[in-house]
């Protein structure tokens, strides 16, 4: 599960949250409000990495070089 901290205790406690990520390796949701506004994540160098979580997320394709308008939008199954 995400952790999720205003921005108030943020920034009240912004070097501790540094050293969580750094040692847990996880990320921090922070709201304003109640609401996201900001994703903490840890550095990665590796973009292979970052691109494994998008494989097989592309269930269907259908026309790929078919021109995009306002009009259209993401269809499900």
């Amino acid at each position: 599960m995400r952790q999720a901290i205003s921005k108030s205790e943020f920034k009240m406690n912004v070097f501790r949250h540094f050293q969580d990520i750094e040692k847990t390796g996880k990320e921090i949701i922070i709201t304003d409000k109640g609401k996201p506004v900001l994703k903490l994540v840890p550095y990665c160098e590796d973009t292979e990495d970052i691109l494994k979580s998008l494989r097989n997320s592309v269930i269907k394709y259908d026309g790929p070089t078919d021109p995009v308008g306002l009009g259209d939008s993401l269809r499900t199954g």
